[in-house]
């Protein structure tokens, strides 16, 4: 077991607490604008940037930051309010995709300004740009560092 030094604990604590806090200002402009929570809204944004607007549910779940029930359960809930349909896939019937809805891709431009108004205002705005350099570096190396490590 590796013992943390005190600086190891201050940058995790600091990476953590900064994204807990700049989450939380987003989510409250989010509710407040009547716009969807976030987790929601990453699943809006998976199925917009995909080809033909639709996902395999497991893709999907690859994508976002939920768990596997926490998808259905999102996707269920945006089904609901019209803003996904889940297809049956032709090959494997226990397979389905996921696919955004007009209404989808309408909430999904809506909610956009209010989230992009928050990554600047509650972080961009904070670093400057060697700092934004610095960060995405070392977040991108831990994050391919882990993915390799899947493999």
């Amino acid at each position: 077991m590796h013992r943390l030094e005190e600086d190891q604990l201050a940058v995790w604590r600091a990476f953590v607490n900064a994204h807990a806090t700049v989450i939380k200002r987003i989510e409250a402009d989010l509710s407040d604008q009547r716009r969807e929570p976030l987790t929601t809204y990453d699943v809006l944004v998976a199925l917009y940037q995909s080809p033909d607007k639709k996902l395999r549910m497991s893709d999907l779940a690859n994508k976002v930051v939920l768990t596997r029930s926490g998808l259905t359960r999102v996707i269920e809930r945006l089904e609901r309010e019209g803003l996904v349909e889940r297809e049956r896939t032709e090959e494997d019937r226990r397979g389905a995709f996921a696919v955004l809805t007009r209404e989808g891709k309408r909430e999904f431009l809506r909610t956009w300004p209010v989230y992009s108004e928050g990554i600047y205002n509650y972080f961009v705005s904070v670093l400057d740009e060697e700092e934004r350099k610095a960060v995405e570096k070392a977040l991108t190396k831990v994050s391919e560092a882990l993915k390799k490590g899947e493999g």
